[in-house]
């Protein structure tokens, strides 16, 4: 087991809407196929996993809309924490374990 909890983000109604105003020429965003994890400090109650989560919410934000679209001209504005809870889905894990007989490897370009 690491030292880290898991944080899973699948995008809401909102970022769907978002994605679809800006191109529709290709495939859009799936809520039920995309979806991001990200590594998060171990947390032992649910309300200190928000709180976490709070404290990290605006660089996982940036990175969704990044995912589609890179023009952050065209991201929206006041991008609080209640909005992020409206444009995503939000599931935590507590234990994450590392099953791979390798090293654990951070590409800082990914």
């Amino acid at each position: 087991m690491i030292n880290r909890s898991a944080v899973l983000i699948r995008p809401s109604k909102p970022y769907l809407d978002w994605a679809r105003g800006l191109d529709d020429s290709g495939p859009l965003p799936d809520s039920n196929g995309e979806q991001s994890i990200y590594l998060i400090p171990e947390y032992e109650t649910p309300e200190e996993a928000w709180q976490l989560l709070e404290e990290c919410f605006q660089d996982i934000f940036e990175r969704e809309l990044w995912a589609w679209h890179r023009g952050g001209e065209d991201w929206p504005e006041g991008r609080d924490f209640k909005m992020f809870q409206e444009w995503f889905e939000i599931k935590f894990g507590s234990e994450i374990e590392d099953l791979c007989d390798f090293e654990l490897a951070n590409d800082p370009e990914g």
